[in-house]
């Protein structure tokens, strides 16, 4: 059993002025964690030595996403000096559920609201990293060469590689996709797990944002993240057949790792098969574009 420490609880009760009474792991029964008192409730994320850095990024972005009118989680208080370290944060209202039906309302505003976040200039007191992909923490290229070799991904990454793309650099979320977002309805209320937030081009979020609508609905749904980008915008998409390309090797081999987090959020019928196959669709699609 996954438990916080009580220094953190400590701290955390200190934070909020009211004995903690629950306590509630968010994802995989583990960080971020549900508080909960008798009057009010946050979200504590914890981190061991070796992932302070990403908390850090996480309090880092969720700051200045606070400045772009896009609803995000308050940080309450950070308590980095420890091992586990700390991030408390509100709690906000609203559901990540992936509904069974394509949305288009839904999908043309994380398009639109990807593009707020892009127009942002990054102040460099930020200290926010470098994005060239999504989730940029995690080497997807070490993962596939790996695992057994698929000729279609050596395609793309001899095409992603050989190809220079175009355009400004700005504020990106880097792990833009439906789990990450909470809703009323059709209404966005937050965007939340800012780990991976960054400086990077446009495509990295749209790109993300396509393949996400493309795996969990049909190819065409990502025209629809693309629409509402381009409205906020005010412009066409920058090298979109290229975002695609890299958001698809922005994804493992078997993406049996997507098949179930997708499926905690209401998807079981989204299989690892059918996963790889809308993937693997998407991304032949970019490469006959690109």
């Amino acid at each position: 059993m996954v438990v916080v420490e009580p220094r953190l609880i400590t701290w955390a009760e200190g934070v909020l002025g009211a004995r903690i009474e629950s306590v509630r792991g968010l994802r995989a029964g583990g960080s971020p964690w549900l508080l909960e008192t008798r009057t009010q409730s946050a979200v504590m994320r914890v981190g061991a030595a070796d992932d302070i850095a990403l908390l850090r990024v996480e309090h880092a972005g969720l700051e200045l996403a606070a400045t772009t009118g896009i609803p995000v989680p308050r940080v309450l208080a950070t308590e980095f000096s420890g091992d586990p370290a700390g991030l408390l944060m509100e709690l906000m209202p609203g559901s990540s559920a992936i509904p069974l039906e394509r949305p288009p309302l839904r999908l043309r505003a994380l398009g639109a609201a990807a593009a707020v976040l892009h127009a942002v200039t990054v102040p460099a007191a930020a200290r926010l990293p470098r994005r060239d992909r999504p989730i940029g923490p995690v080497d997807f290229d070490r993962l596939r060469a790996e695992a057994p070799a698929q000729e279609l991904l050596q395609r793309a990454e001899e095409a992603r590689d050989s190809y220079r793309p175009r355009g400004v650099e700005g504020f990106v979320h880097d792990d833009l996709w439906q789990g990450n977002a909470l809703w009323d309805g059709d209404r966005l209320t937050a965007l939340i797990d800012w780990e991976c937030a960054g400086v990077g081009p446009a495509g990295v979020d749209f790109g993300a944002l396509r393949l996400d609508a493309a795996m969990c609905f049909d190819v065409d749904a990502a025209d629809d993240v693309l629409a509402g980008w381009e409205a906020e915008a005010g412009r066409r998409a920058d090298d979109v057949a290229y975002w695609d390309v890299v958001a698809a090797l922005s994804t493992p081999t078997d993406v049996g790792w997507f098949a179930g987090t997708i499926s905690a959020q209401g998807r079981p019928d989204l299989t690892r098969e059918l996963l790889e196959q809308r993937r693997n669709r998407f991304l032949s699609n970019a490469l006959d574009e690109l």
